[in-house]
């Protein structure tokens, strides 16, 4: 298990229903966990403090910190374009947008030399109306919707991409464990099309 979460979520803009709030806030849990097990954040001179042995081959940051610090803001698609028109240069909404506070091995080593002080990771914001709209294209639920998004999301916080094939790959299949370990089938299915 990873150190407690400290979130920061605020209802920005849109019709959120609490139970996507709570099923959000579990699947940001999930994939920091899941993160964890796959050895995310590693650093070779950290030392456990989860009461596992240390045998000096250090330990992942998301299990030393005191506290893990993540951003959430529930949006909607006009204000999730602005982001996206001024951070990607896509002028257009999406459905989440990640924003990693730890981008280099530099800044994992800046927190080891302060680590009494919360790690954090970075802000997530999610579209409602993008991920309503995607939901009904893909035949799924809205709620199993948010939540592969809010893990996706977080993978990207801890250091996670899909811009070449071997990462998407590795990416998807931590999805897909994370996912299963909530009780929600592969987002990576192909859609099959409604019967006639």
């Amino acid at each position: 298990m990873t150190a407690p979460l400290d979130l920061d979520l605020e209802v920005e803009a849109g019709d959120w229903q609490q139970e996507e709030i709570a099923a959000i806030e579990a699947a940001i849990i999930a994939a920091l966990d899941g993160a964890l097990d796959d050895g995310a954040l590693w650093d070779d001179d950290a030392h456990p403090t989860d009461g596992t042995p240390d045998e000096g081959d250090g330990a992942s940051l998301l299990s030393v910190a005191p506290v893990i610090e993540v951003g959430v803001r529930l949006s909607d698609d006009a204000s999730v374009r602005i982001l996206n028109r001024d951070y990607r240069d896509k002028d257009k909404p999406t459905n989440v947008l990640s924003f990693a506070a730890l981008e280099s091995a530099d800044d994992a080593d800046a927190f080891m030399m302060a680590p009494d002080m919360p790690l954090m990771l970075g802000d997530i914001v999610i579209a409602r109306e993008t991920c309503a709209r995607e939901a009904i294209e893909q035949n799924k639920s809205l709620k199993n919707h948010l939540v592969h998004l809010a893990v996706h999301g977080t993978l990207h916080l801890v250091g996670y991409d899909h811009m070449v094939d071997d990462e998407a790959e590795e990416m998807e299949e931590l999805e897909r464990q994370i996912l299963a370990g909530l009780g929600i089938d592969d987002p990576y299915e192909p859609i099959e099309d409604e019967p006639v």
